[in-house]
């Protein structure tokens, strides 16, 4: 037999339902523009039936309503997706930050850029062969040829600067990333404990999945959940969270790097000592980043060394106006007398040698300085202008042929100059100096319009992976209204149906039995 308060304790529980139902409706409302946040919304599910017999039959009556959970809307596949192309999203906005970088440092436009000091060296040269015998003329080689040096120096400096940065950002990002793993073990201990009595901890593992986002633009995670709810984060390889364990990841101590003249830096799980990498993601493009800019550098080293040898050869091959049949020329560039020599005996180490001495990257360029006797009183004297006719004697002071055999270096290829140089390994390969400059400058360009289309494609991706997922956890106004609306009715007609049920109440209880009195 049912109590006689079964249905005042029916509608107790439709209260108490619908009650619920509004505060959740209201922290829909409340979190509708936090970060990270996920919709909301109370299981219903009905309470035990309770057994009533009639004549020779059981009946069952429900007892009310009870919320079985409150859930997050959550789409695990548009996660999982969103964390593997946000990786590829943090590694190209990376690596097209750096390039936009690079373009800076070799800005063509720029009156006082690369390729303006290095036409004006060549135009000075030009200028001189049909004006060899002109003091200004000479005067005006050199300086040329200085500026060129000091703008090349300049620009490999740039270079530099922007490596430093780069593994300023890198060190940023460690110390980030660290500090989110620290919250995703607390979050993970916390969770568990919530949960342990079969609740969701909605909020808590809202926070831990935004920072799995924010992890996951830095660099290559795997998630996985525990069944007990916590996440075990791995990278490439490397287990960094598991469960309320996490490991360190640690920045080496400055290595110097004497071939680009900076201090380069490892990654390492400090626990084990063990080389760390991120697989992808923005840490793992500014990573390459620092590889590519020393690529540059590198190819500036080979522009001073084709200078420090081709150019210096070709000057040595020509006569000065010391005197009336001339001496033969000296370096241009470097220091007086010195022997420089592309070495390309091992094929695993090329590089430069001055006086048997290799030489290589950074100290390639700091080492293309003007001969000094070139810039000393009168210097321009010692300019190899001329070259021996065919007759075995030296020409006249007004001949400029050796200065066009130089000239000839900027814009023709190897076999086109002079026999003096054409037989003998050079650092730009078989192009002129101004063909591999400009190879330089367009792979440069080609690599940043790539990667900016890819970084353009890439956020349109992530808009659509974006949308999916707020079609699911987003809040929508709309929706939530018209869920306030239903609760609040529910709650009005449950009440009402209660003050029913308590009049009918009051009428037994209080009037039975006072009929005949």
């Amino acid at each position: 037999m049912l109590s006689t308060f079964h249905g005042l304790n029916t509608m107790v529980s439709g209260i108490q339902n619908n009650r619920v139902g509004l505060n959740t409706v209201g922290h829909n409302i409340s979190n509708s523009s936090t970060e990270g946040y996920s919709r909301q919304q109370v299981n219903s599910v009905a309470t035990r039936s309770q057994t009533v017999w009639s004549y020779s039959r059981a009946n069952q009556i429900g007892s009310g309503v009870g919320v079985y959970g409150i859930a997050r809307a959550r789409d695990i596949y548009a996660d999982r997706q969103y964390w593997k192309e946000n990786t590829n999203d943090g590694y190209y906005n990376a690596k097209a930050k750096n390039y936009s970088k690079l373009e800076t440092i070799f800005n063509d436009s720029d009156d006082n850029a690369l390729q303006e000091s290095m036409e004006l060296f060549y135009q000075a040269w030009v200028d001189c062969s049909t004006t060899a015998s002109t003091a200004s003329s000479r005067q005006n080689v050199i300086n040329a040829g200085y500026n060129f040096a000091e703008s090349l120096n300049a620009t490999a400096v740039q270079v530099q600067s922007q490596i430093e940065s780069v593994y300023g950002e890198i060190i940023l990002s460690v110390d980030n990333v660290n500090s989110m793993l620290d919250q995703v073990t607390v979050l993970n201990g916390q969770i568990m404990e919530q949960e342990a009595d079969g609740s969701m901890a909605n909020d808590l593992r809202d926070q831990r999945d935004l920072l799995v986002d924010n992890l996951s633009r830095i660099m290559h995670i795997s998630v996985n959940e525990t069944p007990n709810g916590m996440y075990t984060l791995v990278c490439n390889g490397t287990t960094l969270v598991n469960g309320t364990s996490k490991v360190t990841i640690a920045v080496s101590e400055p290595l110097n790097n004497k071939v680009y003249g900076v201090s380069d830096y490892t990654l390492l799980i400090k626990e084990s000592d063990v080389q760390f990498n991120p697989g992808n993601g923005e840490l793992y493009g500014q990573i390459q980043s620092i590889y590519e800019d020393k690529e540059y550098i590198d190819r500036l080293a080979n522009m001073a060394a084709f200078l420090l040898t081709t150019l210096n050869d070709q000057h040595k091959a020509g006569y000065t106006l010391e005197t009336d049949t001339g001496e033969k020329g000296d370096n241009f560039y470097g220091t007086a007398g010195a022997q420089y020599v592309w070495d390309t005996t091992d094929p695993h180490d090329i590089h430069m040698t001055k006086d048997g001495d290799a030489i290589r990257g950074i100290n390639v360029i700091k080492e293309l300085v003007i001969n000094q006797d070139l810039t000393a009183a009168g210097g321009h004297k010692k300019l190899a202008t001329r070259s021996m006719g065919e007759d075995g004697k030296v020409n006249g002071v007004a001949d400029g042929s050796n200065a066009v055999w130089i000239s000839t270096l900027f814009n023709c290829v190897k076999k086109n100059t002079s026999p003096d140089v054409n037989t003998k390994d050079r650092a730009i390969g078989d192009e002129s100096f101004y063909s591999y400059y400009n190879t330089s400058m367009t792979t440069l360009g080609g690599a940043t319009e790539n990667m900016n289309n890819k970084v353009e494609f890439q956020k349109d991706l992530m808009t659509q992976i974006e949308n999916l997922r707020e079609s699911t956890s987003g809040v929508n106004w709309d929706e939530e209204l018209t869920n306030m609306i239903t609760y609040q009715q529910g709650y009005a007609a449950c009440s009402r149906c209660l003050t029913t049920m308590d009049e009918m109440l009051d009428k037994l209880i209080n009037g039975t039995g006072v009929v005949g009195r």
